[in-house]
Order: C-alpha cells, then sequence, then structure tokens
C-alpha cells in the first residue's frame, strides 16, 4: 500500500469518517528505482502525510522524493474513533464491511502479528480481537 493512500481513506463506519486513519507499518518493500519527475507539484498528498504522519498544514517540508520509494507490505490501517481495523496483506488494504470479513483469517493475522501491534488493535479492535476470541474459548 502506498503511504499517499491514506491521504484519501475514511473509515467507512464512522460518523465523522475517522480521517485520518491511523498506519501501524509492520514490514516494508523498498523500490529504489523510483523517482518522482522533476515538474511533479509537491506536497502529492493535499491534507495528510502518512509518511510522516502529519497533516500537511502542519509540516515544514515534505518527504515526497523519499515516500514514493517504499510500499507497506504488511500492517494495519486503524481507526482511532471506532477502533475498526483493517490488515494490509502483501501491499493490498483490505477494507471490508464487518459481514465480508473472515473471522478466523482475521484472528490468525492478529497472532501472526502480535508483537507488532498496539494494544488497540490485539485488544480492542473491531470486528475481531484477542481477547474476545480468548473468551470464546473458555
Amino acid at each position: 500500500m502506498k503511504y499517499r493512500l491514506l491521504n484519501y481513506l475514511a473509515c467507512p463506519y464512522c460518523k465523522d469518517k475517522g480521517f485520518p486513519l491511523k498506519l501501524i507499518v509492520i514490514e516494508l518493500n523498498e523500490y529504489d528505482n523510483r523517482t518522482l519527475p522533476h515538474d511533479i507539484k509537491k506536497p502529492l498528498c493535499d491534507l495528510y502525510c502518512a509518511y510522516m504522519n502529519k497533516y500537511i498544514k502542519d509540516l515544514d517540508t515534505t518527504k515526497c522524493d523519499e515516500c514514493i520509494k517504499y510500499e507497506v507490505k504488511t500492517g494495519v490501517v486503524y481507526c482511532t474513533s471506532c477502533h475498526r481495523w483493517y490488515p494490509i496483506i502483501d501491499e493490498i488494504p483490505r477494507i471490508l464491511p464487518d459481514n465480508y470479513r473472515r473471522k478466523e483469517e482475521d484472528l490468525q493475522f492478529l497472532r501472526l502479528h502480535e508483537n507488532n501491534l498496539s494494544e488497540d488493535v490485539k485488544l480492542y479492535g473491531k470486528p475481531y480481537n484477542l481477547i474476545e476470541n480468548s473468551k470464546e474459548n473458555l
């Protein structure tokens, strides 16, 4: 997933549209050969820079030339308002409605990456988290 995508994404469940979504990077792919043409206007994002984790209006400088060289291979996009999380697998964010998500796949992802995720995602995330799952198994 390109960092720039978070400039356009908002939580589909929140009344306030949960913008910006929080990005948790677990694994990055680097593409050294990517460069921006000199005639491209910077910053590439107009509202939010996920690479620097700040609103564009709050930045003194941008790192667009650096940002385009990376894509998030594995990670999580997380809404701090409603606590929904969406996995990023093989550079693809899987932003699906709850009824289309597969519980076992989501739980497997959480278990596999437990050490790299925040407590908010692991323990309180929606639609699935490791606490609710452990209660069900008692």
